[in-house]
């Protein structure tokens, strides 16, 4: 993941190379991507395996809270450049800078995986011998109605964080005409508000049970998400302010506690491959994506609430798939 975000900071521009710029580009973003989401299920498995019965919720929600911040970080670098750096300075190398920090970042990264043990869960998985050499396979094989379940539980995370924290920007500012410093402090105040409520929604899925959560999650953003994007429209920046962090507060809901539901919902031997496969899948087709059918939904209906609506049929699909699935969070990690 860290190489591929550095070797960004290094593919030759257009002028140098020509149609290969793009193509490298891409190239590397696909290698981040999948490494990324590979990251997040890792780390999600690993603190919900370390976690006590009783917190694992709270433990896991630790990634989300990491990620966003991270996004945070690199939104305010990004602003920090700006201001810093002429136009035609951030056009030609400044904007490779954020990049390069990706080096030393990953090595330290390194450094503290080679300091980590297996944890307990797996150390017995591995003592019992009933560790698979090949556990995609065996979660295809063996699994795939809850690889399914958990591809469409994954859905509304991957369409509502591209949209409501990555793409809102653009979507403030291309759409609605806000002015750029404006559209980023509305999403600043969104970032910071979901990092301020991921742990309490976290804590809420251990007291209460994930599928109550989640359900809750999905029912608000099918009830509350196109009004919410109504009122963005009317173009009073405080009404922004205020939409931006119900609509944080409704992503926590979601994501607080979606990795503690996804690493329970698989057995050991398999928990990382289920984890990974169905997150990767759900954001590769319908995260990573969310922001570019965003902007084409509204080109070919003229509708300002077509990303509304797509977040809706995302909740939708989410909803099932986590009726569907049974309670976890008060059951012991099994090993499958």
């Amino acid at each position: 993941m860290s190489g591929a975000t550095f070797c960004i900071a290094l593919i030759p521009g257009y002028d140098t190379i020509g149609i290969w710029a793009p193509i490298l580009l891409l190239i590397i973003r696909v290698a981040q991507g999948f490494s990324a989401s590979g990251e997040y299920a890792g780390a999600s498995a690993f603190l919900v395996e370390y976690a006590p019965a009783n917190r694992r919720g709270l433990y896991a929600a630790v990634v989300p809270a990491s990620t966003a911040a991270g996004l945070l970080l690199g939104s305010l670098l990004a602003g920090l450049l700006t201001t810093l750096l002429s136009s035609e300075a951030m056009q030609s190398w400044g904007w490779r800078l954020p990049f390069l920090l990706a080096a030393p970042m990953g090595l330290i990264g390194r450094y503290i995986r080679t300091k980590l043990e297996d944890t307990p869960v797996f150390r017995e998985l591995a003592a019992e011998d009933q560790t698979i050499k090949a556990p995609v396979f065996g979660l295809f094989r063996n699994h795939w109605r809850l690889l399914l379940k958990a591809v469409g539980a994954v859905l509304l995370n991957a369409v509502g964080f591209y949209v409501i924290l990555s793409y809102m920007p653009t979507y403030l500012s291309s759409e609605l005409g806000l002015g750029a410093t404006e559209s980023f402090l509305a999403t600043t105040i969104a970032l910071l508000t979901y990092i301020g409520f991921i742990f309490l929604t976290g804590m809420l899925s251990d007291r209460y049970g994930r599928k109550k959560v989640l359900i809750a999650a999905s029912i608000s953003f099918i009830v509350l998400t196109v009004p919410a994007f109504a009122l963005l429209g009317t173009g009073s920046f405080v009404v922004i302010v205020l939409v931006q962090i119900l609509l944080g507060a409704m992503l926590t809901l979601n994501d607080g506690t979606l990795p503690s539901f996804l690493a329970e919902m698989f057995p050991t031997r398999v928990r990382y491959s289920g984890f990974a496969v169905s997150f990767n899948l759900s954001n590769a087709l319908f995260g990573g994506t969310a922001p570019f059918m965003a902007t084409l939904l509204i080109a070919a209906t003229g509708n300002d609430l077509a990303p509304a609506w797509y977040l809706v049929a995302a909740a939708i699909i989410s909803l099932i798939a986590v009726a569907l699935s049974r309670e976890t969070s008060k059951e012991p990690l099994t090993h499958g």
